[in-house]
Formats: C-alpha cells, structure tokens, sequence
C-alpha cells in the first residue's frame, strides 16, 4: 500500500468537456525565443534534418525502431525536453535506448543539437512540434519508458484544460508504453502534484510506484537533475518525482 504524505492533496477528479480536445489542437507556448548564433543555426540547417521526425501527411503509424539507423533493445520517449539536458544525459547513459525528443521550442532543440554534436550522440532523434501529434501516431506498447519533467502548470482553472497531463493525453500514453514500462512525470507546482495523481491513477492503467514520501521527493540516482528543477528550487520551490508503471494487459 503506497503511504500518501499528508502534504500532498489529491482533490476529486472532475473532468469537464472542455478537456475533450480534438485532434486539430493550438499549441501553448513558444515556438521561437532569440536569433541563433551561426553555429547552432548552422546545426539546425544541416544537423537536424537528418535526425527529426517529420509527421508523415498521410496519417500513416510512426515507428519508432525505424527512426533509427542502429537497432535498439528499447525505445525512450520525452515529452517537452527544454534545452535538453535530461534527453542528453539519459541517452550517453543508455547507449543501447534510442530516445526520441518532443519539444517545439526551436531554440532548446538548438541547444540539444549542439549537445548531440559535441558529443556525437546518435541515439536520439527530435520531433518539433506538438507531442500529442506524435502521440497520435505511435503504435500500441511501442515506447519503453515516458519522461514528462516539469511540465508548463497552467495555473487558472480556465486553463488547465492546456496541461500535458489530462484526459486527453494520459490514455495515448497507457496505450503507447509496454507492459511494465514506466512513466516518469516531474513537477514544482503544488497544484499539479495533485493533478497528476488524479489523471494518472485514474485512467486505471498505472500503479504508483512509491511506497513512501521519500520516493516521491527525492529522484532516483538515473534521473538527473533539469535546469528548471535547479532554478525552482533556487526559489524555494520543492519538485515532486512521480514513477508510475503500466500495468500489464489483460487479454
């Protein structure tokens, strides 16, 4: 029996129709922040076109195994990955995982290939755009293992129907990850640490991994810290790190 902290509300889930997106979704955020010096555009121009997923027209699945030129044992997948730290780090420590990286900020996908570059990292490849789009297109029990590490919170009510982590979302992702794959989800709002206990235990397909307040408040030895996590907690912001396992089919 998974021991809750006290410190951690977990208000009754309502889900209203506001949160039942269609397919044509507007993305929230930033797509382009300031001008790239020569060398990182240089590397968006030559280094990412080689490496990216591009959403085929056709509306046909996107494997994930044939995105890669090297077979690998699994494949990895992270959900807004920022500058890309994390991606970069998971991937020189697993160098048999292929990963693959949603995020659709141009210029922390510039910082990523910069990273990718340096270190001659070939086992990543970077979608830009909407995650869900990607999500879409995934076959059944073919992702290994999901990262979505602070992720926007939207605050207002009005907004929360914007979050990453909702209705809308969590069955693509239940549906894309193999039996016993995890899920980690990381945060430093007190609101969405709530939120996502909702929306992820109730879809009914994951069990929460901790079984004490300390396997929620401090990461794991194979989970790096972000540059979101050092500033939150440079503000006095305290992260939570959720680990969820899908649980097996039943047939």
């Amino acid at each position: 029996m998974t021991e809750v902290d006290p410190a951690l509300e977990i208000p009754a889930l309502e889900i209203s129709d506001d949160s039942q997106e269609d397919i044509q979704r507007v993305l929230y955020g930033r797509r382009v922040g300031r001008p790239l010096r020569l060398q990182r555009q240089a590397l968006v121009d030559n280094l990412l076109p080689s490496i990216e997923i591009v959403q085929p027209a056709s509306g046909e699945p996107v494997s994930p195994a044939r995105q890669f030129r090297t077979p690998y044992e699994a494949c990895w997948l992270e959900i807004g990955f920022g500058a890309g730290e994390h991606l970069a780090w998971q991937a020189r420590a697993n160098p048999g995982i292929g990963i693959i990286g949603c995020e659709p900020y141009l210029n922390g996908v510039a910082r990523l290939l910069s990273v990718i570059d340096d270190s001659n990292l070939s086992n990543i490849r970077i979608f830009r755009d909407d995650a869900r789009f990607l999500l879409a297109r995934l076959p059944d029990a073919s992702i290994s293992r999901i990262f979505i590490l602070f992720p926007d919170p939207w605050p207002k009510t009005r907004h929360h129907k914007r979050r990453v982590v909702g209705p809308s979302v969590v069955p693509d992702l239940a549906r894309i990850l193999c039996d016993g794959a995890e899920l980690r989800i990381a945060t430093d709002d007190p609101g969405y640490k709530g939120w996502i206990l909702q929306h992820v235990l109730a879809a009914g397909n994951f069990d929460w991994l901790a079984r004490r307040p300390s396997d929620w408040r401090q990461r794991p030895d194979d989970w790096p810290p972000t540059r979101y996590e050092q500033k939150a907690k440079s503000a006095g912001r305290r992260g939570a790190f959720f680990r969820f396992a899908r649980r097996a089919r039943v047939v």
